[in-house]
């Protein structure tokens, strides 16, 4: 569940951000690509923070 917070929480920031690109007339594929990488940040980043640690056995 924390993982699909994460999610929902990224693509939030991506949409407001490509919003606010689009206002600042942003090309289109500038703000395409900005949103690639936002993605695969918040995929890692979300990946990383909510996996069980592994045990030292």
């Amino acid at each position: 569940m924390s993982f699909g917070l994460y999610i929902i929480g990224y693509l939030v920031l991506i949409g407001g951000l490509a919003y606010g690109a689009t206002l600042m007339h942003v090309p289109a594929h500038w703000i395409v690509a900005g949103a690639i990488v936002m993605v695969g940040l918040g995929i890692v980043t979300g990946v990383k923070t909510t996996r069980p640690k592994d045990s030292a056995n």
